[in-house]
């Protein structure tokens, strides 16, 4: 008798805790806490120190490019990508989620009506085998059943399955503002590459037409005997190796402008009348405002992504600590018959049926669940940490390399100021005779070079520029992610 003593207390605790669960309700598991900056090892400042700004509009970075083809080239890819198109999709598919989490919360209810219509046909049979006709009657029959079931929150199963939904939807938000900035990003990219390909172009044939020139200095000087073949041929020989590159000149901006295409979501060279526009690299301020590195929790998409996933793994592990606790299901069920719509309520039944559901062996199964939704819990707080840290090495990368390229393209500036003048010079003492045509022809491709390096440093700096814009997290206006906001509404996206 005593040994079974410590069961019935066990079971009269048990009984008493699930009516107080069923009075009271009770939600298990960690309620999440957005971790702090400090335990995500997130600096006060940054190492990089830039030259200090004004704070801009990060919504609309590409603005600062000062480029209105540009600005229209993002606006189409923002309403036409198919990557934005697939985010959107996802994101109306955990808001269907979210419903279907929240709809748990209450009674299912169903419903069957029926009619029927039933004739009767009798006969007579005399003594004399004489069959009499008979008569026929018809009689109606209407029913109606509802049946319902309900399992009630006694442990927070639902409750956390709804906050994990509410999570996952929110990640799905920022994985959408994601897509769209990255895109933004893409475009300004190949944007300015195809704007690098075009300068290099005009760069070439400009060199082409002064090394024409030199030909014909090299073929007179030839005739009139002032020169050997050697002059000529080298001449020939550096025309041929500049016009050899304006085929890959070529084919980098037909590539560039093919991804453009594709990132508006149209055909590879539907934007190639429009890009064969010449105009000129886009060219940015020379400074942007940083702020602190805890600004990168708040404007990064990725970032608050990831900390939505935390949010939802950590809803899991209530879920799966719900799973380990009696479950509750009430059932009900409601009929009535009749044979005509008055009378359907002649003959009424009803039935209530309310029982518990507990797991008693498993294998340890549920358990397992239990340490395995931790332990996502725990990947998902390093993806997190991991996720801001890399925010942070963007923002830095960022700040060092628009400052080397701006450092850059000023030397570069000078070098090719310096080139441009020697060039000048050489050639005009080539012809009179104070130089030789190798020294004439090494200032010529030194200027090549200088050209070259100076549209590849603008192209990097607003290549950097737009790194650093996209490491800040610009793109999109920061804010709670809105539950029922329009897929394309302009305010949360890339926006003309």
């Amino acid at each position: 008798m005593t040994e079974l003593m410590p069961v019935a207390t066990r079971s009269r605790a048990l009984c008493a805790g699930v009516s107080a669960a069923l009075l009271a309700g009770c939600t298990l598991g960690p309620d999440y806490v957005p971790p702090q900056p400090a335990a995500l090892a997130v600096p006060l400042r940054y190492s990089v120190q830039g030259a200090p700004a004004a704070a801009i509009d990060l919504a609309a970075w590409w603005k600062q490019l000062d480029d209105p083809l540009l600005t229209d080239l993002i606006a189409r890819a923002t309403s036409g990508n198919t990557d934005i198109a697939v985010s959107q999709a996802r994101l109306r598919e955990a808001r269907e989620a979210l419903i279907e989490a929240r709809s748990a919360l209450f009674p299912t209810v169903t419903g069957s009506p029926g009619a029927s219509h039933t004739v009767t046909y009798t006969r007579t049979t005399r003594a004399d085998g004489v069959v009499v006709p008979g008569s026929a009657s018809a009689t109606n029959s209407l029913s109606l059943a509802l049946d319902a079931s309900w399992a009630p929150d006694i442990f927070g199963s639902t409750r956390r399955s709804i906050e994990a939904a509410h999570a996952s939807a929110d990640s799905a938000w920022f994985a959408l503002v994601g897509t769209r900035t990255a895109v933004a990003g893409e475009v300004a990219a190949n944007y300015i590459s195809a704007r690098l390909a075009q300068a290099e172009i005009a760069i070439a044939r400009d060199t082409l037409k002064t090394q024409d020139d030199n030909l014909d200095i090299a073929g007179w000087r030839l005739q009139a005997g002032l020169a050997s073949s050697i002059d000529e041929e080298q001449a020939r020989a550096q025309r041929a190796q500049t016009a050899a590159t304006i085929p890959q000149l070529e084919a980098s901006f037909t590539s560039a402008v093919n991804r453009l295409g594709v990132l508006t979501g149209q055909a590879p060279g539907a934007l190639r009348s429009v890009m064969e526009v010449p105009g000129p690299i886009p060219r940015g301020p020379e400074g942007v405002a940083v702020g602190i590195p805890a600004d990168t929790l708040r404007q990064r998409p990725d970032v608050r992504g990831a900390e939505r996933d935390l949010a939802a793994a950590t809803a899991q592990i209530g879920i799966a600590k719900a799973a380990l606790y009696p479950q509750l299901s009430i059932n009900g069920s409601f009929s009535a018959s009749g044979q005509s719509l008055p009378g359907l309520t002649d003959l009424v039944t009803g039935t209530l049926f309310a029982g518990l559901t507990q797991t008693i062996f498993d294998g340890g199964r549920l358990h397992a669940q239990l340490r395995s939704a931790r332990d996502a819990a725990d990947a998902a707080f390093a993806t997190y940490k991991g996720t801001v840290l890399v925010g942070l090495e963007d923002v830095e990368n960022g700040m060092q390399a628009l400052t080397s390229a701006e450092a850059q393209q000023k030397q570069d500036a000078i070098a090719a100021e310096a080139s441009n003048n020697a060039a000048i010079f050489a050639r005009s003492q080539y012809r009179t005779g104070l130089i030789d045509f190798v020294t004439l022809l090494q200032s010529e491709q030194t200027l090549l070079s200088a050209r070259n390096a100076l549209v590849s440093a603008q192209a990097a700096q607003a290549t950097a520029l737009v790194q650093l814009y996209l490491a800040l997290g610009g793109g999109w206006q920061p804010g709670p992610a809105p539950q029922n906001a329009p897929q394309n509404a302009p305010q949360n996206g890339p926006h003309a």
